[in-house]
């Protein structure tokens, strides 16, 4: 025993002292870099501003297909800068790109230069080298349009060396072309061309098939990075020549990370008390394994470069969610296990035993989810996917490894009380079986009426919208304004902003203010102006700020959340559920609890949109971070009921308390865990709400919604909604078993 005690003891201190290294590297940083250190975690254009650079269609006659298309292959090229930039076009034949950026680190000019000019990309062969080496006309066998996408990586040869390639995939028409120079080439080289100059000349060592291609013999993959990067910007389909360029402040105002980092601060500090109080001594732990969860986190956000967003934020939130979550639901079934008699130790181990396969389908599924839109998605997207998959991970390595070596090393110590566990009594059953068909009436009603109003909002909107669409939905007007003396961006808010709304005739809160560093210059984005509200704006900008006329310019903008963005976000939500769907139908070995589960998370999401409907709250850039929120959220409050219902029809007699039994006992087994963790992340989310900035508080407001909606379904609706499918779908079969 004193072998045993003097090991913890041991293993404890060897403990503190990579914990402290892990906040030290948070503070301070590890080696030249400054790997991990905190101050460092790269920014979005949302928090901390950026460069902003604006080029000019040189096609006068481009297609609105053409210009939608080089919209999107750009914006997923800047998505190797920043998974948060955004592109939207300005005016008839502009392009305007926003890149997140640290300007105090970096040069501008620098990203700009690395950004380019989208030019000239060709394909060809030694024959028209020759001619073009000449200065005399040749013809090229591809061109831009004919790549469909660039990307670079890295693979590892028969020696088992890396190298590094660049991997390109063509159209069909694009692969056609390329089948017909590489199969006439075989052993010449293959020059690609940009702007007449020759970024690579790979050999062609035999014809190639089927629209795709490798260029290898990079010697680093920066070097494979730059030549992919180089070949997507001739793959836009419009030749852009840049206007201008400038750098912008944030969006959201420069205190709105600060804000957003204390109410996160004090909601962290309100979990710690409330999983003391609750779960005692093991809730006490909790806190400093959530403790270390922050701290990973931070340094992992810098580590592995990922730009943290408002969505990020919201990824962040979800998975301090699913953190607590593990905990509560390790301590409740300690406290089960100690409620049946058994001793704090034993009760250790089999709590975390019976808590492991709930833990792991919950995150599983939610890691599911977050790889799918990481894949697929862009932008805002991405930057939900990074930080939620991220969190997730560390998430599970805190409960299962952190918590777990913390109890066994104050267990080991003689830490063994039951007071300060705490033993569960035997949860009383209540009939929530039976309560389904109201809760079912209940939920229809709120859907319902979310659809009615997306028509009754088209009746009475002034511009006839279903829903109250932002600007990165809608487009709008953008209203550059060159001040006779700098202003802050309290002063545009309280100054300027309210005089554009009463001029325009719109919300004072739907207008987004970008400050440009280093000028007089402010641009103000609403909604889409006509020509002559545009010219009462400038009016009455003139009279209240002594301006002219050269001091104020308005251009028409399009939505940065393209309708290949939006596209693509849905296909990823539908995609990431129907793959959910075949993981819990797998692991329950019933696809029941798969269509149950993804009924329920509609459920949850509809909860929402009634929100947005009916109170017309501002649907922007946040609505699709708080929607992949709650389909992350929901999915795994429904996992813990169905992973009690799959134990409890093992322990309990069927014949003797019948399915509905069985339901109404799991459900109550865990309805103070739902609770718990809900609350939790409640009053995470209530923080942000109270302390956040403004532009905060509807994304925060419809996440209490959806984390409220979550309660309500985990509890009321997942558990009665298999139990009426079990028995209206496959029933008689069943019963022939």
């Amino acid at each position: 025993m004193k072998k045993a005690k003097r090991n913890a003891i041991l293993w404890f201190l060897l403990f503190a002292l990579v914990v402290a290294g892990g906040v030290y590297a948070v503070i301070e940083g590890l080696g030249k870099e400054r790997t991990g250190r905190a101050k460092d975690i790269p920014l979005g254009l949302d928090l901390q501003g950026g460069v902003s650079v604006t080029y000019e269609i040189a096609e006068k006659d481009a297609t609105d297909e053409e210009i939608n298309a080089t919209i999107d292959k750009l914006q997923r090229r800047v998505d190797n800068y920043s998974p948060d930039a955004e592109v939207y076009k300005q005016g008839k034949d502009r392009i305007t790109v926003e890149i997140p950026l640290d300007t105090s680190k970096y040069d501008p000019n620098e990203i700009l230069d690395s950004l380019g000019r989208p030019g000239k990309l060709e394909f060809i062969d030694q024959t028209n080298y020759d001619l073009f080496s000449k200065g005399e006309e040749y013809e090229a066998a591809l061109s831009g349009s004919d790549v469909k996408t660039a990307e670079g990586g890295r693979i590892t040869d028969t020696s088992g060396a890396d190298e590094y390639v660049v991997h390109l995939q063509f159209t069909d028409e694009g692969g056609q072309k390329f089948a017909d120079i590489t199969g006439a080439n075989v052993g010449s080289p293959l020059y690609i061309l940009y702007d007449n100059q020759v970024v690579s000349s790979p050999v062609v060592r035999e014809q190639i098939n089927g629209g795709s291609a490798q260029i290898d013999g990079m010697d680093d993959y920066e070097e494979a990075s730059d030549l992919a990067n180089t070949i997507k910007i001739g793959a836009l389909p419009l030749t852009l020549t840049e206007l201008s360029s400038q750098v912008v402040g944030a969006k959201l105002g420069s205190d709105a990370l600060r804000t957003s980092l204390m109410a996160g601060l004090i909601g962290l500090i309100l979990i710690f008390l409330l999983m003391t109080v609750v779960f005692r001594f093991p809730g006490f732990l909790s806190a400093v394994a959530l403790s270390i969860y922050t701290v990973l986190m931070l340094f992992f956000l810098n580590a592995l470069h990922i730009t943290l967003t408002l969505p990020g934020i919201a990824g962040i939130i979800l998975s301090i969610g699913m953190a607590v979550d593990a905990n509560v639901i390790i301590f409740t079934r300690i406290k089960e296990e100690i409620g049946l008699g058994k001793s704090v130790k034993t009760a250790i181990k089999s709590g975390f035993n019976k808590a492991l396969s709930a833990i792991i389908d919950g995150n599983v599924t939610t890691i599911i989810a977050g790889v799918v839109l990481l894949i697929m998605g862009t932008g805002t997207v991405k930057g939900f996917a990074r930080t939620l998959i991220l969190g997730i991970v560390l998430s599970m390595i805190t409960a299962l490894l952190i918590t777990r070596f913390l109890l066994y090393v104050f267990s080991t110590l003689g830490v063994t009380s039951p007071k300060l566990y705490g033993a569960a009594k035997q949860a009383k059953v209540k009939k929530f079986s039976k309560a389904f068909p109201v809760a079912a009436v209940f939920s229809l009603v709120v859907i319902l009426t979310g659809i009615a109003f997306v028509f009754v909002n088209k009746n009475i909107s002034s511009r006839g919208n279903t829903l109250n669409y932002s600007l990165e939905f809608s487009g709008g007007t953008s209203t550059t304004v060159t001040f006779n003396e700098p202003k802050t961006l309290v002063q545009a808010e309280t100054e300027v902003a309210p005089v554009i709304a009463e001029a325009a005739g719109v919300d004072v809160g739907t207008i987004q203010i970008q400050i440009v560093d280093n000028t007089n210059q402010i641009v103000f984005k609403t909604a889409n102006l006509d020509e002559k509200t545009r010219n009462i704006v400038s009016d009455s900008l003139k009279s209240n700020f002594d301006l002219t006329d050269d001091k104020i310019d308005s251009e028409n903008i399009s939505s940065t959340i393209s309708k290949e963005t939006q596209r693509d976000a849905i296909l990823a939500v539908v995609i990431a559920s129907i793959l959910m769907l075949i993981y819990i139908a797998f692991r329950f070995s019933d696809t029941r609890f798969g269509v149950a589960a993804v009924i329920a998370l509609i459920h949850d999401v509809m909860f929402v949109f009634f929100a947005y409907s009916v109170l017309y709250l501002n649907v922007g850039g946040t609505f699709i971070a708080c929607m992949l929120t709650i389909v992350g959220y929901s999915i795994n409050s429904t996992i813990i009921i169905f992973d009690r219902i799959r134990e409890n029809l093992k322990e309990m007699s069927v014949d003797k308390v019948g399915y509905d039994g069985i339901v109404d006992t799991s459900i109550s087994q865990t309805v103070s865990r739902n609770i718990y963790t809900n609350l939790t992340t409640f009053v995470m989310v209530l923080m942000l709400y109270i302390l956040g900035v403004s532009s905060l508080k509807e994304f925060t407001f419809t996440l209490m919604v959806g984390v409220v909606a979550g309660t309500y379904s985990s509890i009321c609706m997942t558990g009665p909604l298999w139990l009426f499918l079990r028995k209206h779908i496959g029933a008689k079969k069943a019963a022939e078993k």
